[in-house]
């Protein structure tokens, strides 16, 4: 099996209500990433993303982009160990 990294991001700026969650869920589900993502009260997005380094790290170049109504001002990384999530969702 390929090496899988563990990606926890918290992404701030206007990133709730823009679709950023979806639009995170559409992305990951097309590059083949499992994990989640859910808005915070502090109005920052968290989401979490498992899958081969490469890809992990498109991921997270797209977080910083984010869907075309957003603006991003800051996406904080913390690798963890995988958990060999399967799937990707939006958490409430």
């Amino acid at each position: 099996m390929l090496h899988q990294i563990r990606a926890h991001v918290f992404v701030s700026g206007k990133v709730q209500g823009v679709g950023y969650r979806y639009a995170t869920v559409d992305t990951a589900t097309h590059l083949g990433i499992n994990g989640w993502v859910r808005n915070l009260s502090d109005r920052r997005v968290e989401a979490v993303f498992e899958g081969r380094q490469e890809v992990v790290e498109e991921m997270i170049r797209w977080c910083h982009q984010g869907p075309p109504d957003s603006v991003v001002k800051d996406v904080l990384i913390e690798y963890e160990e995988p958990e060999h999530l399967q799937g990707f969702q939006v958490r409430r």
